[in-house]
């Protein structure tokens, strides 16, 4: 089951439905609309794609794009067109305005498919977080988006370091910080945490710097 959902937009009813069933045998969940004054009727930002007929009577597959394009609500939302091949004019017009893809009439449903996974990639892409961070609330550290587990200590330090970039702290710094007055450690224990921790945080493991003689800090 795919964990997207798709409105199929063509005043041919034919296409219209064959198309919405097909992505459903393919995973996904898909609604219909016989026109774009129907389309813009409906709830539009619960939609990951829309496949757009350019060619329909009374507001156009271009038109309606051009309308979602400028809304601050659904300019996100990938467009692709279905285009009969005496439409290239508006096919290229529709392009301008920001649409993602193109697929002329008539088609066959793997390229249909094909190229509704391309997009999906490519937007998913996009809107993926990117970067690291620790959440001391949440006690959740997250890389690119995705959460990571890590023990207490590791998670301390990697806290410790972002919240202070660019500051070196010595073995004896992070000794009293991170771990237990009580507790007997060595300096040794901080290098081996920090080589597991760079480890687990790739690609930023190489944000985590030596100053030899000195100890460790966090530089982007």
């Amino acid at each position: 089951m795919n964990d997207y959902k798709i409105l199929v937009v063509d005043d041919e009813e034919t296409l219209r439905l064959g198309l919405k069933t097909y992505l459903e045998l393919e995973g996904y969940e898909a609604d219909a609309a016989a026109s774009a004054e129907e389309a813009l009727n409906m709830d539009l930002a619960d939609y990951d794609l829309i496949l757009l007929d350019v060619m329909m009577p009374g507001m156009s597959g271009v038109d309606m794009a051009a309308m979602l394009k400028k809304s601050d609500v659904y300019r996100e939302i990938p467009i692709i067109f279905l285009t009969a091949k005496d439409s290239d004019d508006d096919m290229v017009a529709g392009l301008n305005l920001g649409a993602d893809d193109y697929i002329a009439k008539p088609y066959s449903i793997g390229n249909v498919l094909a190229r509704i996974a391309a997009v999906l990639r490519r937007t998913a892409a996009k809107k993926k977080p990117t970067g690291i961070s620790c959440d001391r609330n949440s006690l959740v550290c997250t890389v690119d988006g995705t959460a990571l587990k890590l023990p207490k200590k590791e998670f301390e330090l990697l806290a410790l370091f972002l919240e202070n970039p660019g500051r070196i702290f010595s073995r004896e710094e992070l000794l009293d910080r991170i771990w237990p007055q009580s507790s007997v450690v060595v300096d040794r224990s901080v290098d081996v945490h920090i080589t597991r921790l760079r480890a687990k945080i790739s690609p930023y493991g190489k944000c985590i710097v030596n100053r030899s003689g000195y100890g460790y800090g966090w530089q982007d």
